[in-house]
């Protein structure tokens, strides 16, 4: 099959956003580090932040080769999968893991570099740590999408088959890459959580509460595991989150648009259909690059007006990449591409909407928030009880959001065709849809990644005085001892920076809902290809009538299985699947609470022993603080995250496909909605907090500060390990099952 030369402009997008990626990071290295101090403390946090990586991926490349070797026996022992799955498993968490590893290098570098832009001017500032948050977003799309492609060209190439199935083949094949990302992006997320927060909560509790001292004070002995803890859990972490949800909406995406056409035969159609998402996703990196080029600001700027700095790249990249998809998808000459286009709309709106909703919710601009901060007066107790209210109440919008967006993003691909809503090539063509709506939501990530980027270059979620921006660059300019011009400013990017992690967050969630929709119609397509492997190529329904498996459609196969709410053993992999999000929930909060305990420890034995910390005349142990960190981080992280791979598998085997589409639904409704909650609650929490030390309900130091602080605690791991873990969950629930998918339809219990 011959390779449309339309197709080239996906790999030429994924160099140019890597050129690009590169251009930004060679130019933040030629700006000033500032002072000798300035550079002592990011070389801390740098080498503290590179050990910590280096150790999680030799723990991380033990995993990786046992599952590798169990796919090549799946594959080439046992006969029921793909013989490409182990080495495309294999890249998939390759490039992840280098991407994480591109961006923590551009963040630690950057840290420094902003504050002492910061010293010239608000704009240089900004500039710095928005491009150098840039690296990060545009390395993400730019190896997500050049893996995406060489494995397409090499399928292409290898893959023994002819006309339609072979693009069936190909694109489930691809999907199986995905569940590397996966792995890789929830042992960082869960890592980088656990770690992150273990030395927040020691700075937070000891440092700020006991001792009375700024947690980014130097003082501080765990001030540096902080700073790092940042960057592991941020810059690698919500990088890993969004690399593969953007890889797994083009890859679902494309494999549903391969099933949808199948059957017609024509395979012109069927390529068209393949190719688009992909298309839209490199079109989306261009126009994001010139979004990037118009984020900036001017001295004394508002909140408001830094808001509108960076709402103008992002707002113009989306306008733009809509008005390309439609162009994208007219040219391709894709079937009813003008409803297919709205779909893509559809995304991009869901997104902006839960983006709005969550900064409603966690903003101390807005009452929600305001109240939390006001209840502090009557202790923390209250604090707590309120802020998993404001947090319970924030599902509302999202839900309702993605309730709509998956409605009209079937009808507009469907043309609204509500005579025949449910037949079998309606179906195929609205899920299509709702794949592609994810790929629309997903394409502006190129910018959307470095808005929420800056963060931990320039801040800290949990930070005490400076805010989510500010910790990184401000926390330097306080080690540092700048002047107050500079805090002035950097106390701007913190309240900028407060308001796009929690829209980010937002968006990510929104996102995994939108890919794991479209994943799960995947792994039906995959079961077809298993069933093929094991040598069936028919099935009876229950009606007596046959079909060839080749041939039949994903109704068919809802029929065969008896996936209905009435089986039980649908019932029962529902029922495990809303399970796994509060075990895995409840497996990361208690992981936190024991790292943070060792930390706390730490953290007071380094104030009683070694005398002269609190007046500055003896220098804390910081590296103590930072092992701690990562020994407690590389041991908590396992058992959750093996735990998403091993459940799927045993599910499939008890109680066979009907008992995965149970788990997997469950997973994904119960996981959406407890992602919601916990990052909304934990954001609330922490801005309660910091609209008290703006000075309101008595300010710092006061009962009500404290009382918030305790919250702002509970809060950490809520919104930064276990809620946004849960984006990844889901997923990877998901991507476990398509590659497991030929050992589930050749040996269940049930």
């Amino acid at each position: 099959m011959n390779i449309p030369s339309i197709f080239w402009l996906v790999p030429a997008a994924s160099v140019v956003a890597l050129g690009f990626a590169y251009a930004f990071y060679r130019k933040m290295k030629r700006q000033s580090e500032g002072t000798e101090r300035m550079r002592e403390i990011a070389g801390h946090v740098r080498a503290g932040a590179m050990a910590y990586l280096r150790q999680q991926y030799k723990v991380v490349t033990v995993v990786f080769v046992v599952l590798a070797l169990f796919f090549a026996y799946l594959a080439y022992v046992a006969g029921v999968q793909n013989p490409w799955v182990p080495f495309a498993f294999l890249t998939g968490g390759f490039f992840l893991g280098l991407a994480g590893f591109f961006g923590m290098k551009t963040a630690t570098y950057a840290s420094a570099r902003t504050a002492h832009a910061a010293q010239q001017s608000l704009d240089r500032g900004l500039r710095v740590a928005f491009r150098s948050g840039a690296v990060m977003g545009l390395v993400v799309v730019g190896l997500g999408l050049l893996d995406i492609s060489l494995w397409y060209i090499v399928l292409n190439c290898f893959v023994d088959a002819s006309g339609a199935q072979k693009l069936v083949i190909i694109t489930t094949t691809m999907l199986t890459f995905g569940m590397g990302a996966s792995t890789q992006a929830l042992f960082a997320r869960v890592g980088g959580g656990i770690y992150t927060k273990a030395a927040d909560v020691g700075a937070d509790l000891v440092g700020k509460v006991e001792a009375g001292i700024p947690e980014d004070d130097p003082r501080n002995p765990a001030t540096i595991a902080d700073n790092v803890g940042d960057n592991v859990g941020d810059v690698a972490g919500m990088g890993a989150d969004l690399y593969e949800s953007y890889c797994g909406s083009v890859l679902a995406t494309a494999a549903l648009g391969a099933a949808a056409f199948a059957a017609t035969g024509d395979v012109e159609m069927q390529t068209r259909a393949v190719l688009a998402p992909m298309l839209i996703a490199a079109v989306g990196i261009l126009l994001s690059i010139i979004g990037i080029f118009l984020v900036r600001t001017k001295e004394g700027a508002t909140m408001r007006q830094l808001l509108r700095a960076l709402g103008v790249g992002v707002n113009v990249s989306s306008v733009l990449i809509a008005a390309a998809t439609f162009i994208i998808l007219y040219l391709l000459d894709i079937q009813n591409w003008l409803g297919l286009s709205f779909s893509v709309i559809t995304g991009l709106a869901a997104g902006i909407i839960i983006g709005q909703a969550t900064e409603y919710y966690t903003s101390h601009s807005y009452r929600p928030t305001q109240k939390i901060a006001r209840s502090g007066q009557t202790g923390p107790a209250t604090v707590i009880i309120s802020g998993i209210g404001v947090g319970m109440i924030s599902t509302a919008v999202p839900v309702i959001t993605i309730g709509v967006a998956i409605i009209l993003a079937y009808l507009c691909a469907t043309g609204f065709d509500m005579a025949h809503l449910m037949s079998a090539h309606n179906l195929s063509l609205g899920l299509y849809g709702i794949g592609i709506a994810a790929v629309g939501m997903l394409s502006t990530l190129g910018i959307t990644l470095a808005t929420d980027a800056p963060r931990p270059i320039a801040g800290h979620a949990g930070e005490a005085s400076y805010g989510p921006i500010a910790d990184n660059a401000g926390g330097n300019a306080e080690m540092s001892k700048l002047g107050p011009e500079v805090r002035r400013r950097t106390d701007a990017l913190d309240a900028l920076g407060n308001t796009t992690a929690a829209t980010g967050k937002g968006f990510a969630i929104g996102s995994a809902a939108l890919t794991a929709l479209a994943l799960l119609a995947s792994y039906i397509e995959e079961i077809k290809i298993g069933l093929l492997h094991i040598g069936q190529t028919a099935i009876t329904l229950p009606d007596g009538a046959e079909r060839l498996v080749q041939e039949a459609s994903i109704v068919d196969f809802m029929e065969f299985y008896q996936i209905n709410l009435m089986n039980p053993l649908v019932l029962v992999g529902v029922f495990i699947g809303a399970m796994m999000s509060f075990l895995f929930c409840g497996l990361t909060m208690n992981a936190v609470g024991r790292a943070a305990e060792s930390m706390v420890e730490e953290v007071r034995r380094q104030f009683r022993e070694i005398k002269g910390i609190l007046t500055g005349e003896a220098t804390p142990d910081y590296a103590r603080c930072v092992a701690i960190s990562t020994r407690g981080a590389q041991r908590e992280m396992l058992l959750p995250s093996l735990l998403a791979i091993v459940v799927p598998v045993a599910v499939g085997l008890l109680f066979g496909v009907a008992g995965v589409m149970g788990l997997l639904v469950g997973g994904l409704s119960s996981g959406f909605v407890l992602a919601v909650f916990m990052a909304n609650s934990g954001g609330a929490w922490d801005n309660a907090k910091k609209l008290i030390e703006e000075g309101n309900f008595g300010g710092k130091g006061s009962e009500c500060h404290k009382a918030t602080v305790v919250g702002d605690t509970v809060g950490d791991p809520f919104k930064d390990t276990s809620g946004p873990s849960l984006n990844i969950l889901i997923k990877l629930m998901s991507m476990v099952s398509i590659v497991m998918a030929g050992l589930t339809v050749a040996w269940h219990l049930f």
